[in-house]
């Protein structure tokens, strides 16, 4: 495994663990997979663990595998502060609280104030007390670095990066969102203050992992021609690796083989290892994907639950099959996945409160969006016969 630095002089391995994306047994976090999961990467080197106060079930996991092991002091715990849930000093407080508790310590190695998209909500942070809150749990030792995840535009970015001297920050990056969000503008700026930058969505929630087909054949090609094995993935986190501003990049790794093969890429990827031939096949990929891509929803299900009871990342997985694998097979995807769960209802049933609007990273209009995805995968003769269709499904 490869290290860079952070401010201290501590080392951070390049790539991280995600622990959003915890496999599921049923509604709860499946402890002794993802136990397995996160050892290997443990033994593998991995020692930045990301999680956060929203991420159901994330830190309770997190903190019982690393009791359990006795692997604590080890490791780096990166964890979040809800800042939309927050009303006072006190709330931030109680919160705190909440999460030393869940991860079965006593202090945070890195703490970030959770999805801020510009300068105002840190300033609405500022007035109430948290720039306090933060700077005497730092002197005291119970948070050792302090920073922020991000989810704006690089003008926004920039301007956060002014008003606090942050010790690292946390963005969305992947070769297609170059030039949205912080950006390549951002990454930079941020290296060039000495700011450590980690890295959120790099895969963006598996879709440049899984391709559409005339990419995956591009990929291909390019295997043939270079030494070893080669994937979208392994070319997205090369992409990544091969800029210096990057010093860590978080996967919400749910398979031993996906901990493997990442580890793989991480220890051969230095700054610089990206070959000419290698930057072209991704701006090739790039637009057949750019192509293929009817919502740029990553998965993350900041937006559930739905109160209408909408399963909104799925709905618009589906939506995005349509346009890479066509409506045949798009439309069978949404049947079979809300076939299976029993307790979601169709995108038409949205009430329109905007909830999911207000969290979502991505910023994307849900309620118009959800409008669209439901016309096209329910067409009026599917909508008739749906009910009988999933009661076979589910038989």
């Amino acid at each position: 495994m490869q290290y860079r630095k952070n401010k201290n002089g501590d080392d951070w391995s390049v790539l991280g663990y995600g622990c959003m994306r915890f496999s599921k047994n049923g509604t709860s976090i499946d402890l002794d997979k993802a136990e397995q999961e996160l050892m290997e990467a443990y033994r593998q080197g991995i020692n930045y663990y990301d999680t956060a106060y929203i991420y159901q079930g994330s830190e309770e996991a997190l903190g019982k595998i690393l009791e359990k092991n006795g692997i604590r002091e080890q490791i780096c715990i990166a964890t979040k502060l809800p800042h939309y849930l927050l009303k006072d000093r006190k709330k931030a407080e109680e919160m705190f609280k909440t999460q030393l508790k869940r991860l079965r310590t006593n202090y945070i190695d890195n703490y970030l104030m959770h999805m801020l998209t510009d300068v105002d909500t840190w300033k609405h942070l500022e007035e109430n007390g948290v720039r306090d809150f933060l700077e005497e749990k730092k002197a005291e030792g119970t948070i050792k670095n302090i920073g922020f995840s991000f989810h704006g535009n690089t003008d926004a970015f920039l301007k956060i990066l002014d008003a606090y001297d942050w010790d690292f920050c946390q963005i969305q990056y992947n070769y297609i969102d170059e030039i949205s969000q912080a950006g390549r503008t951002g990454l930079e700026e941020a290296q060039r203050r000495g700011i450590p930058v980690i890295i959120m969505e790099p895969l963006r929630g598996g879709k440049l992992a899984n391709v559409p087909e005339e990419a995956k054949k591009l990929i291909a090609d390019y295997e043939k021609r270079s030494e070893g094995t080669y994937s979208a993935a392994k070319m997205g986190l090369r992409w990544l690796y091969d800029q210096p501003g990057v010093t860590v990049v978080l996967s919400g790794m749910n398979s031993l083989e996906m901990v493997q093969e990442n580890v793989k890429t991480a220890a051969e990827a230095l700054p610089g290892c990206m070959s000419d031939d290698e930057r072209a096949l991704v701006e090739q990929v790039k637009t057949i994907i750019q192509k293929n891509t009817r919502v740029g929803c990553t998965g993350c299900r900041y937006c559930m639950p739905c109160p209408a009871g909408i399963d909104i990342p799925a709905t618009f997985f589906s939506w995005n099959t349509m346009a890479s694998e066509g409506k045949k097979t798009a439309r069978a995807e949404y049947l079979r996945t809300s076939a299976m769960a029993t307790n979601t209802v169709p995108p038409s049933k949205c009430v329109g409160c905007g909830k999911c609007e207000k969290i979502c990273p991505q910023q994307l209009p849900i309620r118009k969006l959800l409008k669209e995805a439901d016309h096209e995968l329910r067409p009026f003769y599917l909508r008739a016969a749906e009910p009988l269709i999933k009661k076979l499904m589910r038989r």
